[in-house]
């Protein structure tokens, strides 16, 4: 019997290319509404590069894309011959960065409260978060806890399929352990059983990472970390019953929001316990350059443990920050009026009270951060969309930027820090996290220069994914007034 050739050996390869380009379009077609630039071959014309390795930025550069790719790099004064069929987009004065990969994200955000005795609750942002991370330049992102896990890995899903416009998302799993017993929407954990049951299951369900919490014993974080790492996967935490070496020394890879949250410090610390106070007590006693503290920063840098920056979800607790020119009126277009009108009564009676406690945890916070960088460690950035409100996915990770600059990192470490050091974590960095020839072409432009200004890190003009250019302007207008809605 005469074997079949396979179909692909009956197809000429130009019906395969055809085919292939009809696809593409198809593909797009969803996207469509928030696009600038869709065509298949780009060239970036006279731009500033800045890399996200650190190195200072180069001038009058060209960058080649074809299918989503960046294909080279090199001076726009060499005038080599532009690829065949390229639109060039002659981008003279502006600067380009990789996209930001953003390491503590959420799509959540904190429900109003309705009065005395009602519970804490989070509401899904499965329409705004993602186009707003988007628009801010966050090109991919980390969840970093989830609140309802299976719409985020159905978000992604869509993304990844054209349907939607997002970042590309890599989920984390629901919190492992509580918040103090207060917060219904989570589990908290009864054993190292159900810590272990709770990563296995959730891991076949299809999220990359874990994230620990406040309430969870050495003995749950333990069972947690060997069965995240058994499946290859990272687990980060925000903690507080453990104290940060005693979390290194069991395994963990990441640590959230650094200082501010390690209880270890805390003279009344109980094993396993979550003490009330210690935030107070870092603020006011402990040394950021004491001998206990610096040996703590190297003992997370010999576990090879990472810290993820979160000062802008820090800095709204500070009477008077951020300054309202900082927040203006694309946060208070982005918040559904009953957030905003929250979050300005919030931060009226935070400027009232006038407590220093907040404004000294920060200035520690940023010390904290410098010299763990110092000291080798590989820091991450994200903005948690949390608290009571006002930090705005996307803006918050552009205003994360401004407050590491603030902390005494210059302009090109920042970005650093929030580009490739987040792909180095993710593994990721031969594919996003920096702008080279053969990476994906993420890549946010910005009508400014950031290495001189970091402020301008806010004027993006166009934001590509993989080669696809999205207009900042229709993506944060078609989700206008919803953030704390959906």
């Amino acid at each position: 019997m005469k074997q079949l050739q396979p179909l692909s050996l009956l197809i000429p390869a130009a019906l395969f290319t055809l085919a292939a380009t009809v696809a593409a379009s198809q593909g797009h077609e969803a996207l469509k509404p928030f696009l600038k630039e869709d065509s298949p071959v780009l060239v970036l014309e006279h731009v500033r590069i800045i890399d996200g390795t650190g190195a200072a930025p180069s001038e009058d550069r060209r960058i080649e894309i074809e299918g989503g790719k960046i294909t080279r790099i090199e001076s726009a004064r060499l005038k080599t011959a532009y690829p065949l069929n390229a639109k060039v987009l002659d981008l003279t004065g502006k600067t380009v960065i990789p996209g930001l990969v953003g390491m503590h994200e959420h799509l959540f955000y904190t429900a109003p409260p309705i009065g005395t005795g009602h519970l804490p609750l989070w509401g899904e942002m499965a329409d705004s978060a993602p186009r707003l991370y988007l628009a801010g330049g966050v090109t991919t992102a980390r969840t970093a806890g989830s609140m309802e896990p299976y719409t985020d890995l159905n978000l992604k899903n869509m993304i990844d399929d054209g349907q939607i416009p997002g970042p590309k998302l890599r989920i984390t799993g629901p919190y492992l352990g509580g918040y103090l017993g207060r917060a219904p929407q989570m589990h908290t954990l009864t054993s190292p059983d159900d810590a272990a049951r709770t990563v296995d299951y959730w891991a076949s369900e299809g999220v990359t990472s874990f994230k620990a919490y406040m309430d969870i014993t050495p003995e749950e974080l333990k069972a947690a970390i060997d069965h995240a790492h058994a499946k290859g996967l990272k687990i980060t935490g925000h903690l507080c019953a453990v104290g940060f070496r005693e979390a290194a020394a069991l395994g963990i890879d990441n640590l959230e929001h650094g200082i501010v949250v390690d209880t270890e410090f805390f003279p009344g610390k109980q094993p396993g316990l979550c003490p009330l106070g210690a935030e107070a007590d870092v603020a006011k006693n402990l040394d950021i350059a004491s001998a206990p503290v610096q040996e703590m920063i190297r003992d997370l840098v010999s576990h090879h443990v990472a810290v993820t920056s979160t000062l802008a979800v820090f800095e709204i607790t500070v009477p008077n920050r951020p300054p309202m020119s900082a927040v203006g009126s694309r946060v208070s277009l982005a918040l559904t009026p009953e957030a905003w009108t929250r979050y300005l009564s919030v931060r009226s009676m935070i400027a009232d009270r006038n407590d220093p406690i907040d404004a000294q945890l920060l200035k520690k916070e940023m010390q904290f951060e410098r010299d763990f960088v110092k000291a080798g460690g590989l820091l991450l950035a994200g903005c948690d969309p949390t608290s009571f409100g006002g930090v705005v996915p996307g803006y918050g990770d552009q205003r994360n930027l401004e407050l590491l600059v603030e902390a005494g990192f210059t302009p090109v470490e920042a970005i650093h820090i929030a580009t490739q050091n987040g792909a180095i974590f993710l593994g990721e960095e031969a594919a996003i996290g920096s702008i080279a020839a053969g990476k994906s072409a993420d890549l946010v432009v910005i009508a400014g220069n950031p290495a001189d200004k970091i402020g301008d890190i806010e004027l993006v003009d166009t934001v590509f994914k993989d080669g696809l250019g999205y207009d900042p302007g229709k993506l944060t207008e078609s989700v206008k007034g919803l953030v704390g809605l959906r």
